[in-house]
């Protein structure tokens, strides 16, 4: 079996606690699913960018399932496991590199974080048309684009502050 560093089980604990955390404190309720608009995706981008797919993954998938279990939206867990993992491991497949290797926010960098924003709201829009049917799920539509740019205006100045942290590294 192959060792799990300090270093990355430090990141993994710290990055899927601030995903659970801000997720929990900034967030509006969508009556017509049940679920919440928030902004939980700033901490999945950052994690992504600054750690990479697999971090970006854990991170995302557990730290905000866990806040949907937290909050009492059971029902949206295993649809949020899968759904914001997605989301971490796309942005970190698709941007980490390019950000490590400028330490920069450079289109690479924006583009994993538009596609990965895009994952999210139409992987919710699926999970939501499945769970409540199409039309409750059109509600939370552009609730969900709007969190995905607020997070994206958050993390992209968040990751460029914190490229030169020695724990993120």
């Amino acid at each position: 079996m192959k060792s799990f560093p300090a270093r990355r089980l430090t990141q993994a604990a710290l990055f899927t606690a601030l995903v659970t955390v801000v997720t929990m404190a900034v967030n509006v309720p969508v009556p017509a699913t049940q679920g919440i608009i928030n902004v939980g995706d700033s901490m999945i981008f950052t994690a992504a960018l600054l750690a990479g797919p697999r971090l970006g993954l854990f991170a995302g998938g557990v730290g905000s399932a866990l806040a949907n279990l937290l909050l009492g939206m059971n029902i949206w867990a295993p649809w949020t496991l899968v759904i914001k993992g997605l989301e971490g491991f796309i942005v970190g497949s698709l941007g980490h590199r390019a950000f490590r290797a400028s330490g920069k926010v450079t289109a690479p960098v924006l583009a994993a974080v538009v596609i990965g924003g895009l994952w999210m709201v139409f992987g919710y829009f699926l999970a939501g048309s499945f769970l409540f049917g199409y039309r409750a799920a059109l509600v939370e539509f552009p609730g969900n684009l709007v969190q995905a740019a607020g997070s994206a205006m958050i993390a992209i100045p968040l990751v460029h502050a914190l490229r030169r942290v020695e724990l993120l590294s």
